[in-house]
């Protein structure tokens, strides 16, 4: 395939593909030899940013935290390809490093740091904001770690308009390291997670957006229609839900048909809706299998017409 120019991140010197690869499958429901093979054909087709977090996945029976990241490193090392790399990772939600004190902060990135077999996390983000840790203590402690070269740049998951502004704020006023990256929940059926005063600062503020839950957990890739049965782990999380809802029947009938005068997936059209968003540089999708990719790949080529972008958005509002 042809490959899409990479997108600058926000105001950072990263550049990355407009497809992020989520790690969370991977030490999951995709073991080492899957996980290789997914990695493997996204930096084939052009890719380049892997999207992970020190807690992925601590939620299956016999995992502790940290497994994705121990994949990605083993297939860093097996590769030799680091530096063609960029690398996302989180903190605050690991069993072991809860928080976003400055003390567990850098010994949460210290432990990234050996998982992954690397001296950088290119992108840090706080995974969940922690609002009894005042920003000045989360920007000192993300700084410290930028002054030291183990980090890139920093950026904010699941976090208020009110302390991300403050946040900048003090990042500016004090000459601090400073956020360039936003990692909201957003996707065709759920777009006030993130439109609205988070998205006016990220716009203002010059921030890239990175979603997750770019496909609703599936439901936007079109595998949930009314009478049909889906073998997921993530079925019973509710994806299916969006059937009983008018805005997601409306949704998967606008992409239906966008997806069909294409001639593409319908998750496809779903991304490309996404990553055309003001602000959005590249949503985020995972892979168990190298069979679920060339879906999510095509969001790299695919351009909406702005009357398919228009039908979207009014399907959605």
């Amino acid at each position: 395939m042809t490959v899409s120019p990479l997108r600058k991140l926000g105001s950072s010197d990263l550049e990355v593909f407009p497809l992020t690869l989520g790690g969370n499958v991977f030490g999951w429901t995709a073991d080492e030899s899957q996980s290789f093979a997914v990695l493997d054909a996204y930096a084939a087709a052009g890719g380049n940013f892997l999207d992970t977090a020190d807690s992925y996945s601590a939620w299956v029976d016999g995992n502790s935290g940290g497994e994705s990241e121990t994949v990605i490193g083993k297939w860093l090392a097996a590769r030799g390809n680091r530096d063609d790399v960029v690398i996302a990772t989180k903190v605050s939600q690991h069993p072991d490093f809860p928080g976003l004190t400055a003390t567990n902060i850098k010994a949460a990135a210290d432990a990234s740091l050996q998982r992954l077999g690397t001296d950088h996390i290119d992108l840090y983000y706080t995974h969940f904001d922690k609002t009894e840790v005042p920003v000045e203590e989360i920007i000192g402690a993300l700084d410290e770690l930028v002054k030291a070269g183990k980090v890139r740049a920093i950026g904010a998951s699941n976090i208020s308009a009110a302390r991300l502004a403050e946040s900048l704020a003090f990042s500016d006023r004090e000459g601090l390291a400073r956020y360039v990256a936003l990692q909201p929940q957003y996707n065709l059926v759920s777009r006030d997670t993130y439109e609205g005063e988070l998205e006016a600062v990220a716009a203002r503020e010059g921030l890239a957006a990175v979603p997750y839950y770019a496909l609703a957990s599936g439901f936007l890739t079109g595998k949930y229609r009314p009478g049909a049965t889906v073998d997921s782990p993530r079925a019973a999380a509710g994806a299916g839900k969006h059937l009983d809802t008018e805005r997601g029947r409306k949704v998967l009938a606008a992409l239906d048909d966008i997806a069909e005068s294409h001639r593409v997936p319908v998750a496809t059209v779903a991304l490309a809706w996404l990553a055309s968003r003001p602000t959005v540089a590249a949503p985020i999708a995972s892979a168990r299998t190298v069979e679920q990719l060339p879906a999510l790949l095509g969001v790299a080529e695919l351009a909406l017409t702005e009357e398919e972008t228009a039908r979207l958005t009014e399907a959605s509002a």
